[in-house]
């Protein structure tokens, strides 16, 4: 603190101008307001008024934080919404189209439907690996990813590095399922008077290729005798090379009562994440870790299983009993006599055989034998027809089941270790058991379990919308499953005959894929998830829109002036410093001399 010299007579005088220098200073403080419209060039000017600013402009600032990410995010909803119309659009053009054909029976029209689903899997590849804002929004976290390599490399692999694609697959696993004789791994004898069909000796086989004998029956037993033994499953064993690591997966494909086959992933976890839903614990040795697997299905039967080396998981199959039937053919055949065969196929499908007696029969048919004039004569005309009847259902359902399966186990490869599609192994008795590296993984993104968490937009102060997407997801899996396995077939040989009974086939198997059932995830569920979250970010930013509205308008007043409050302040203070000015210049010319003058 200091103290101002005084000098006599001088205090009325510094008082004026100490007036008159705060008197300026707050016309210039009120002119810079006019200019400005800001109450304050600083927080401390404010006064106590700076922490309410200090506050709402915090949660202004949030909520432009809020409002640019809804904004950015929004784009990128709108894109991947759009992608899965399209999707759902090739789907519903692909299966009105195999519906179409298949009812007009035109034998030009298989060729166009081959060409059209070409060209639609190409579409959805595009569709797939599209961008937003440099992200591609079907490769989850990777999003500097692209997501599906390209239909050339679906179809025909790279050959360049040794990889093959869907038509690779689909060829070895036709050559598996129809097996050596063409008739769908069955065991066909003829002995006297009787006609035998047994089903492959090998049960790793019998779980995975071919036919399966479900029943059997005639219509005469008297004269068409069907002793029927139904098969029974084998005994699994599984066991692994070597301990797996944390978090290595494993894949296993479970055999359901219908002959169907769905493919679990399952990792291997320390601790009590080994007990959470689709994981198995790792045990003190490899024995007991195999155990933990084995448990984790929860009974199920097993088909097969395939990992990376190491772990090195491996299942034997052992016991069990193939199902067998035979005919026997005694005498008072009668036109008109039938025996009824009915198969089961791998993908849950069956197929059911009649055959009819008749007095004649051409030698090539499928449904009919001519009744001999012995038994033994019969027996052996049943026994060509049988299989020509079988190998006929192997060259159209099992041949068919064989593309959709092929399919299906193509779009499941994953580029997580061990997870490459299945391949048949080399004794063509079942599925090799160490994951192949010589097969084109199709999706190159993430693989998290939960696609739409991979991405998510913080919308409000504790509300976050996740609109993460992956091409590997099941509804998108079984689409360019059923658009491929049209695309892969050719349905005219080469003197131009067309194979309409395959063609149909393959449509409806195709057809069943574009199909999703109600336990199966469909496009129209994914288009939900994502018009949800667009909803849910179009009231989020309503709200933050409204929020900040709010705050603003609470601070006129703090933050702001009133110009017009200001102008009529400002001339105010003018006319006072003006007032002051003349009574001070008058003041200050008063003397004696002056007064006495």
């Amino acid at each position: 603190m200091t103290i101002s010299a005084f000098a006599a007579g001088t205090y009325r005088f510094d008082r004026q101008s100490a007036s008159l220098v705060g008197m300026k200073n707050q016309l210039d403080g009120l002119a810079r307001q006019l200019s400005t419209g800001r109450t304050a060039e600083t927080y401390g000017g404010l006064g106590v008024a700076r922490t309410t600013s200090l506050s709402a402009h915090a949660a202004i600032s949030a909520q432009d934080g809020y409002l640019t990410a809804i904004t950015s995010a929004e784009t990128r909803v709108k894109l991947t919404s759009a992608s899965l119309t399209q999707l759902k659009s090739l789907s519903d053009s692909t299966r009105s189209n195999l519906s179409g054909n298949v009812a007009s029976r035109n034998e030009k029209l298989p060729a166009t439907t081959v060409q059209l689903a070409a060209n639609n899997l190409s579409a959805a590849v595009d569709a797939l690996n599209q961008q937003a804002g440099g992200v591609y929004v079907f490769s989850g976290r990777a999003t500097d990813t692209v997501p599906v390599v390209s239909q050339q490399a679906i179809m025909n692999g790279i050959p360049a590095e040794g990889l093959d694609g869907l038509k690779a697959l689909i060829a070895e696993q036709k050559k598996a399922d129809l097996g050596p004789s063409g008739n769908g791994r069955l065991i066909q004898g003829l002995g006297t008077r009787t006609v035998s069909l047994s089903e492959d000796t090998n049960p790793e086989a019998r779980a995975n290729f071919g036919f399966t004998l479900m029943a059997a029956s005639s219509s005469n037993s008297a004269s068409l005798g069907v002793d029927f033994i139904a098969g029974t499953k084998p005994d699994v064993s599984l066991s692994f090379a070597q301990q797996p690591a944390d978090g290595a997966q494993v894949r296993v494909v479970l055999q359901f009562a219908d002959g169907s086959q769905k493919t679990l992933d399952l990792t291997a976890r320390t601790g009590e994440a080994g007990n959470a839903a689709g994981a198995f614990s790792i045990g003190n040795t490899a024995a007991e870790t195999a155990a933990n697997l084995k448990r984790a299905l929860g009974g199920a039967d097993i088909a097969s299983v395939q990992s990376a080396n190491p772990p090195g998981v491996t299942a034997t199959f052992a016991n069990g009993r193939a199902a067998s039937t035979s005919f026997s053919i005694g005498n008072g055949v009668a036109s008109g006599d039938t025996i009824t065969l009915k198969l089961g196929l791998h993908d849950g499908t069956t197929k059911t055989i009649t055959l009819t007696a008749s007095e004649t029969a051409d030698s090539t048919s499928t449904t009919t034998f001519a009744i001999g004039a012995t038994p033994d004569d019969t027996t052996a005309n049943l026994s060509r027809t049988l299989q020509n009847a079988l190998t006929a259902a192997a060259n159209t359902d099992l041949s068919a089941s064989s593309t959709a399966r092929a399919a299906l186990n193509f779009f499941e490869g994953s580029p997580v270790a061990g997870l490459s599609p299945r391949r048949v192994a080399a004794d063509g008795n079942g599925f090799a058991e160490t994951a192949s590296a010589k097969t084109v993984i199709w999706y190159k993104g993430d693989t998290a379990a939960d696609p739409r968490a991979t991405a998510t937009v913080q919308a409000g102060t504790s509300r976050t919308v996740e609109i993460g997407a992956q091409a590997n997801e099941e509804a998108i899996r079984r689409t360019l499953a059923g658009i491929a396995a049209m695309a892969a077939e050719s349905f005219t040989s080469t003197t131009g005959t067309v194979d309409t009974a395959r063609f149909e086939a393959v449509s409806s198997r195709a057809a069943n894929l574009l199909t999703p059932s109600e336990d199966e995830q469909s496009l129209e569920q994914l288009g939900t998830d994502f018009g949800l979250a667009a909803s849910s970010m179009a009231n989020a930013k309503s709200v933050a829109n409204t929020t900040k509205a709010t705050l603003e308008a609470s601070l006129d007043g703090v933050d702001t002036v009133s110009t017009e409050e200001v102008a009529a302040k400002l001339l105010s203070l003018q006319t006072q410093l003006q007032a002051s000015y003349k009574v001070t210049s008058i003041l200050s010319e008063m003397s004696l001399v002056n007064y006495l003058r």
